[in-house]
């Protein structure tokens, strides 16, 4: 009897469900209505303020047993699917069609993230055959590749072999890959040029991929990691020009697109943006821990944000400090002269070098961010909204965004504590589009300042 109960109970639900389905279509075609005649008439597509009334009235007209609360969440849902729907689809769009990869076999030596990851992007892009060694045995075998038992074994046949190992072996595993494989064009992808130009063949191809991050291996891999991503291309003038192309031709298959550099001006550019930050983390760490437990206990956003990458795979990083170490050295000798210059101005409290030094930070990062988002800094707009500690509230905040067609350009998530959660910062391109950000994150109850 209970059984026949139960089975009742559900056939009941399921009528319903079906009942809620015609009625949410039926919706959609009213929603679609609305939405042309907006469009004709050239008023706003979305109106915050009566999406609002519109809960309110619904919350109001409720019986039980929902609560406001689900009642809220329900119908903000169903409001943000009608909106994606009625635009024409709420499916993702496609990404950006790819030329193939001009190569079928590649063999891959080192297989942590970067080697892992190329892997995998080789394999999404067709290659069929996609080899690996490392000598890390334990790397070797978490890694997505056909696992080889030597750097011979791994390269003997390939078209394209990439050395992704630590910049402090990369010189020496790339002259064993070019004599174990003769007839292959070599790559690498490590983050110091220069120590490369002592390998003159014309089979190597000098790269390095801005992609990665501060912690790595196999697991962490992606096929997707050099989507849009920048891919330094640093060939030696013997490297033979149909071995560029052919290097060229592949990162284009990833997703990458090439910059060629001069290796010299690879390695000037990298110290000043990549390795004196890391420098820069390590040391604000360190003076964080000496003021002692109080400092690291207090320690605010802005700390937390400056020192993301500190400590950082000392191994990797070790190697890269001591081959780019001179190219560092100027930038913290440069770096030393300013600050002594601030110090200054700071003992004898001069206001207006320290607000024109503050000034010419500001205008070199809104260039930055220029550079960063493709737009004018000044249609760039933040939004703080404070977030509760619990799951759900981000994918909430997106979904709420997307439906309204607003882009997310970046954003910050800064932990303040479990009791108080945190802040999201957001950035919306266009002053229209953030005040819309704002409306619609305050019909959700957040605060968005």
């Amino acid at each position: 009897m209970a059984s026949d109960e139960l089975a009742g109970l559900r056939d009941q639900i399921g009528a319903i469900d079906r009942e809620v389905l015609d009625a949410l279509n039926r919706r959609l075609e009213l929603v679609r209505r609305v939405r042309a005649h907006k469009q004709e008439a050239g008023a706003p597509i979305i109106d915050a303020a009566r999406e609002a009334e519109l809960l309110d009235e619904l919350v109001g007209a409720n019986a039980g047993p929902l609560g406001e609360r689900a009642v809220r969440s329900l119908f903000a849902a169903v409001l943000d699917v009608m909106k994606q729907e009625s635009q024409g689809s709420s499916a993702a769009a496609p990404a950006a069609s790819r030329a193939p990869a001009p190569v079928a076999r590649l063999a891959i030596v080192g297989t942590g993230l970067l080697g892992t990851s190329i892997a995998l992007a080789a394999r999404r892009a067709g290659v069929a055959s996609v080899r690996g060694f490392d000598t890390d045995a334990a790397m070797l075998r978490e890694a997505a590749v056909e696992r080889a038992p030597s750097l011979a074994d791994a390269v003997a046949g390939a078209e394209l072999v990439v050395v992704s190992v630590p910049v402090g072996a990369v010189v020496t595993t790339v002259r064993d890959a070019l004599a174990a494989a003769p007839e292959a064009t070599v790559t690498d992808v490590g983050s110091t040029k220069r120590v490369l130009a002592a390998v003159e063949d014309p089979r190597f191809v000098a790269g390095h991929p801005l992609a990665g991050g501060a912690t790595g291996g196999p697991g962490r891999a992606s096929a997707d990691l050099f989507d849009g991503a920048v891919w330094f291309l640093t060939p030696s003038p013997s490297a033979d020009a149909s071995r560029v192309e052919i290097v060229r031709g592949f990162v284009a298959a990833l997703g990458a697109r090439t910059v060629e550099l001069d290796p010299a001006e690879h390695d000037r550019l990298l110290a000043v943006t990549s390795h004196l930050p890391h420098a820069l983390a390590n040391l604000l760490m360190r003076a964080a821990a000496r003021a002692g437990e109080d400092a690291l206990g207090y320690a605010g956003a802005s700390l937390r944000e400056m020192t993301r990458v500190a400590g950082a795979n000392p191994s990797v990083w070790a190697d890269i400090f001591i081959e780019n170490g001179d190219l560092i050295a100027a930038a913290l000798s440069e770096l030393g002269d300013e600050l002594a210059d601030i110090e200054r101005a700071l003992r004898n409290a001069e206001r207006d070098t320290i607000e024109t030094w503050i000034g010419a930070s500001a205008t070199a990062r809104t260039r930055m961010l220029e550079y960063a988002y493709r737009t004018d800094a000044k249609m760039l707009n933040r939004i703080r909204v404070r977030i509760p500690d619990k799951p759900g509230v981000l994918a909430r905040i997106t979904q709420t965004l997307g439906a309204a067609g607003i882009n997310i350009e970046d954003f910050e998530l800064r932990h303040v504590s479990p009791e108080y959660g945190g802040v999201l910062v957001i950035l919306v391109a266009g002053g229209d589009q953030a005040a819309l950000a704002r409306t619609l994150l305050r019909r959700e109850g957040y605060s968005a300042a």
